[in-house]
């Protein structure tokens, strides 16, 4: 009896791992994420059972526990589990929760890493989140913690010059603003990057004082990480959406 945690990358199927691949190719069940691209289950074998329990912001959809339960019920049942996760299930994937869940039921279990968004979705978009004349380092923060509030990291992260990435924070923008915004970082780059590494990619470039009213005028939305930090300025602007003139709408 196994489970496999097996990370799917940021969202391109061809961006998971060989091992990922392999993974999926032994698959008695599949229980996969909402942001797992859907070509990822043709490598499991055609008599594997394939569960979507996807979660979505504002969207009705499995609790955790209930996927906890799901994965231990079907390895008892199946032998072999993969969960897919999207990005890398041990960055925001609460991935640790569901081994440590399968663990304590005795159940043998191996986690297969993944491409995370928060590095891999800046790079393919052009955007290092290092640069030596730019950022020494950076952080990658949750914009929705458990009690879905904005992590209070932020606040420490923005006094630094470090790179800061936040993943699920779109519905927490004009908060994340107000904090560079209280320290006069008014001029400081930001990119919001939507729907990363897959053909309907868009992005918005602008700075701390404008991103609010760029993001609306372009409409970009979840699922989307945000980009704050000099080096968001090396964006590929041929990427960007423009943002819409209403004077001449």
């Amino acid at each position: 009896m196994k489970l496999t945690l097996v990370g799917a990358g940021p969202g391109d199927p061809e961006l998971i791992t060989l091992k990922g691949v392999k993974a999926l190719q032994g698959a008695k069940v599949v229980l996969y994420d909402a942001l797992a691209h859907p070509d990822l289950l043709n490598h499991c074998p055609a008599d594997c059972l394939k569960i979507s329990v996807g979660k979505r912001f504002g969207v009705s959809s499995c609790s955790q526990e209930l996927i906890n339960f799901l994965i231990v019920d079907y390895v008892f049942q199946y032998g072999q589990v993969v969960r897919l996760k999207g990005g890398d299930p041990f960055v925001f994937g609460r991935g640790y929760e569901e081994i440590a869940c399968a663990e304590q039921h005795g159940i043998e279990t191996e986690v297969v890493p993944g491409l995370s968004s928060s590095y891999s979705v800046p790079a393919l978009s052009g955007i290092p989140l290092t640069n030596r004349d730019m950022s020494e380092s950076f952080w990658v923060i949750t914009g929705t913690t458990k009690d879905h509030k904005l992590s209070k990291d932020l606040a420490l992260a923005a006094q630094s010059s470090a790179t800061v990435v936040v993943l699920m924070g779109m519905n927490k923008l004009p908060e994340i603003v107000e904090i560079y915004a209280q320290l006069g970082r008014f001029d400081l780059p930001v990119a919001i990057i939507q729907n990363g590494s897959l053909p309907q990619q868009q992005m918005v470039t602008g700075n701390v004082r404008n991103i609010l009213q760029l993001v609306q005028a372009s409409g970009i939305g979840n699922p989307a990480i945000i980009v704050l930090g000099n080096v968001a300025a090396l964006a590929k602007n041929h990427q960007t959406i423009p943002a819409v003139n209403h004077e001449n709408a």
